[in-house]
């Protein structure tokens, strides 16, 4: 015998084996950490990665398990990202408010749409005490007449129906019957009750008869806050003969020569929006001076071609002035 055979086999060393444990026990692998994913959106279980595939044989525990290679093949498409609900209505409503605040703060439309709000756009917003007016629509002239402030119309005739360019009620509004007239014509006796002195109404109404009063077309109403409107409208034969009753004799600036009923002391109204002027209508604005007596009263008169109005607005305890503004220039829009 060679002494290897006399030699005794060594008891055998506890070593690891080569294959993975036995199936009732398998052991996965430790994982290599991934690179740390970048900042965003939370992603959505639906847009997970695809599955890894299964993991290989694990090896020897003397050796040092190599991070993971990428998978190959073309990579994953992108996940779709979740948006966040609450983040996107959030955005959305600031973004409306931004939109809406950069309006109000343009040029407004007539001077009478300035918001007065109690919060954000979304929420409720207090009333600037506008009223309802339907949609206005100038009446059709007859058929080959120019416009008042048409270059052939030298005189400013408004050729449609003087009883057609007066402005409608708003929505709520009660009929003041009194100024219907006879076929929508006034007579020069009711418009001059609206002068407070005996010797006004006299001097004005002679006044009219020597500039050759046409025609007196009027409207008014009440609301439900008890603010009464009158609006009168005075035709005349030419443009000239407006402009020389406007000014100096009926309306100053400073003040107004011929007081009406219930407001003994007015001076200019310097409040009013420039930018409700109408183009070609000539307008002054008064406000009566405090202290009021039953009422507060505001009017206006407005010169527009052949026609010259007079708008009255007044209320107990305060004629408010966005409704007095808006009826101002309503009504200067039909006229222009």
């Amino acid at each position: 015998m060679t002494e290897e055979q006399r030699t005794p086999p060594r008891p055998a060393e506890k070593v690891l084996p080569e294959t993975p444990p036995a199936p009732s026990a398998p052991q996965k692998p430790p994982v290599s950490p991934e690179p740390p994913a970048p900042q965003g959106p939370s992603m959505s279980p639906a847009s997970s990665a695809p599955s890894e595939p299964p993991a290989p044989p694990a090896p020897p525990a003397s050796q040092a398990y190599p991070a993971s290679p990428a998978p190959s093949g073309p990579p994953a498409p992108p996940a779709p990202v979740r948006k966040d609900r609450g983040v996107l209505w959030a955005a959305l409503r600031w973004t409306a408010a931004v939109a809406v605040f950069a309006v109000v703060g343009a040029a407004t439309a007539y001077g009478v749409t300035r918001l007065e709000r109690t919060d954000v756009p979304g929420l409720s917003t207090e009333s600037d005490g506008r009223w309802d007016y339907p949609v206005l629509t100038r009446p059709p002239l007859p058929s080959g007449s120019p416009g008042p402030f048409a270059e052939a119309n030298t005189a400013g005739t408004h050729h449609a129906d003087l009883r057609s360019l007066l402005l409608p009620a708003p929505a709520g509004a009660e009929e003041d019957r009194t100024l219907r007239g006879a076929d929508g014509w006034l007579a020069q006796k009711d418009f001059l009750a609206e002068y407070a002195a005996k010797d006004d109404r006299a001097e004005l109404g002679q006044h009219l008869t020597d500039h050759g009063l046409r025609h007196i077309a009027a409207r008014g109403w009440s609301m439900p806050d008890g603010t009464r409107t009158r609006i009168y409208l005075l035709q005349f034969d030419t443009a000239a003969v407006v402009d020389a009753l406007l000014e100096p004799y009926l309306a100053p600036y400073s003040a107004p020569k011929l007081p009406l009923r219930g407001a003994a002391t007015s001076a200019n109204d310097e409040t009013f929006p420039q930018e409700a002027l109408v183009e070609d209508v000539q307008r002054v604005v008064y406000d009566e001076a405090r202290p009021y007596g039953g009422e507060q009263v505001r009017h206006a008169y407005l010169a527009a071609g052949d026609t010259l109005a007079l708008v009255v607005q007044s209320r107990k305890g305060g004629a408010r002035a966005v409704p007095f503004q808006q009826t101002v220039t309503l009504q200067s829009q039909l006229l222009g």
